[in-house]
């Protein structure tokens, strides 16, 4: 009873605005803040201004050259000032008065220094010193570019958003602030261009993301989008895409579309989304029109073929006695020891523990450990008599495949469909096959997507011929101006 007592005393404190008495102001922020348990969190004080002044802040992340000019310019103020008249002779440029115990809570927790007086006691002065520990902005390893800019999104949202502000020099570039998660109180920010973007899909991400109310977002990107999306998970296609690109990120704004970018994420949600826009990739832009439509014509055919060509190998291989001369060659001379199908799941498995093992070993023996792994295994096990060269072969374009494209959540989807689509061909012959396509259609078109009215198959449906010439054919930057 006294810990739920003290929970919901705390939760009236933070509720309410700040006293008019100074020291009582200090001894509920001391409080709230658990000073005196928390190393980090400094309480400093100065004589000043006639009386007493209190800093509190969190060590680390204070600048502590702008933090030395005001303490010094504070102390040269022999008068007591009232918190206007402080604001105004403050030299600093983000200075907010606020009288709100949860606002005064919040930003301190979140980097900024907060300052009380003696001279307005009933009123609180929040500076924004704050400095986050950030990486340089290199260039994605998940998505490099041959040509083109070379720096890329980090962890710091302020970072990400100067990086966009950098590219795009408009007034009507909009940047609306949100703040949520719960205990992370993480700060999220939704990027568009006013009169370009549609503003039902403005209003619909803005609606969503005021309506959520999640216990933290510690995650970053992925605790936002599955607060947003809390329906469908069971598809394996992606609702959201993402860049971790600005000149990427910055392309898409100038074009309609939404960017919401999460603190401590380096990932940029790309609004609304479809299926389509996976076949396009920075690359293609920094290339002629010519190479850049070959590029993306090359990619899709890969992408499809990843999806069947081990199921039509099998289906040929059950169907080996209606086959053409021709295709005789598609039937192993020696199939192994195992059954073909369960060669094909084996090795499907077997990618996966690689990939797995070449994440978790240091960099300097990754690269070499996944290949020398990749071909003494897969070579013992041809000698063995486990598999055949066949499987080998047609498992090694799937596994090469899956990098044509830089989303790995729509490469594990591909592998999903066509796993599915070879167990039902296993199961049930040619018909298996036709079902196994026709469910993969359908899983994309019922994946459902953070897009409000744009179907996750436009445009397809709905056919707009124009946007669909687009997305397949690299046209020249002029034709869209």
């Amino acid at each position: 009873m006294k810990e739920e007592r003290g929970e919901s005393r705390t939760e009236k404190d933070i509720k309410r605005e700040l006293s008019g008495d100074y020291k009582l102001n200090v001894v509920l922020m001391r409080e709230r803040l658990r000073v005196n348990e928390s190393f980090d969190i400094i309480e400093r004080h100065l004589s000043a201004m006639g009386g007493d002044l209190c800093f509190f802040y969190i060590d680390g992340f204070v600048k502590d050259s702008e933090m030395l000019r005001i303490m010094q310019h504070l102390l040269t103020l022999k008068e007591p000032l009232s918190a206007e008249e402080l604001e105004g002779q403050m030299p600093y440029v983000e200075v907010e008065l606020t009288r709100e115990v949860s606002k005064i809570i919040r930003a301190t927790l979140s980097g900024q220094s907060v300052l009380f007086s003696e001279s307005f006691g009933g009123v609180a002065m929040l500076l924004d010193l704050r400095t986050y520990p950030a990486r340089p902005t290199s260039e994605p390893e998940s998505d490099r570019v041959m040509q083109g800019s070379r720096d890329g999104f980090v962890e710091t949202l302020v970072v990400n958003t100067t990086l966009i502000r950098r590219r795009i020099r408009d007034p009507r570039l909009t940047m609306e602030h949100f703040s949520m998660g719960g205990s992370s109180e993480t700060d999220v920010v939704v990027c568009y261009m006013k009169d370009v973007a549609k503003d039902s899909t403005v209003k619909d991400i803005r609606r969503r993301l005021s309506e959520i109310k999640p216990k933290s977002l510690t995650l970053g990107f992925q605790s936002l989008a599955e607060s947003l999306i809390r329906s469908g998970w069971f598809n394996p296609f992606p609702k959201i895409r993402t860049t971790e690109r600005p000149d990427t990120a910055s392309a898409q704004l100038l074009e309609g579309s939404v960017i919401v970018l999460c603190d401590t994420s380096p990932q940029a949600m790309i609004l609304p989304t479809s299926i389509f826009d996976y076949l396009e990739e920075t690359d293609d832009f920094y290339f002629p029109p010519l190479t850049g439509t070959y590029l993306r014509l090359v990619r899709t055919v890969i992408l499809l073929l990843s999806v069947v060509i081990t199921p039509l190998w099998y289906l040929s291989i059950e169907y080996a006695d209606i086959l053409p001369t021709a295709l005789a060659f598609l039937v192993p001379d020696e199939p192994g020891a195992l059954p073909i199908i369960f060669q094909l799941f084996l090795v499907e498995f077997a990618i996966d523990g690689l990939k797995i093992a070449s994440m978790n070993t240091p960099d300097i023996l990754s690269n070499s450990l996944s290949v020398v792994g990749a071909l003494i295994l897969g070579d013992f096990a041809v000698e063995v008599g486990w598999l055949c060269g066949d499987v080998i072969l047609y498992m090694a374009f799937v596994a090469i495949a899956n990098f044509a494209q830089q989303n790995h959540e729509l490469g594990y989807a591909f592998k999903f469909m066509r796993m599915i689509i070879l167990l039902l061909v296993w199961l049930f012959g040619i018909w298996g096959f036709a079902v196994g396509v026709a469910f993969f259609c359908f899983a994309v078109a019922t994946n459902k997507t953070l897009s409000g009215k744009h179907h996750y198959l436009y445009p397809l449906i709905p056919f707009n011929g124009r946007d669909m010439l687009r997305l397949l054919v690299r046209r020249r930057k002029s034709d869209f101006e």
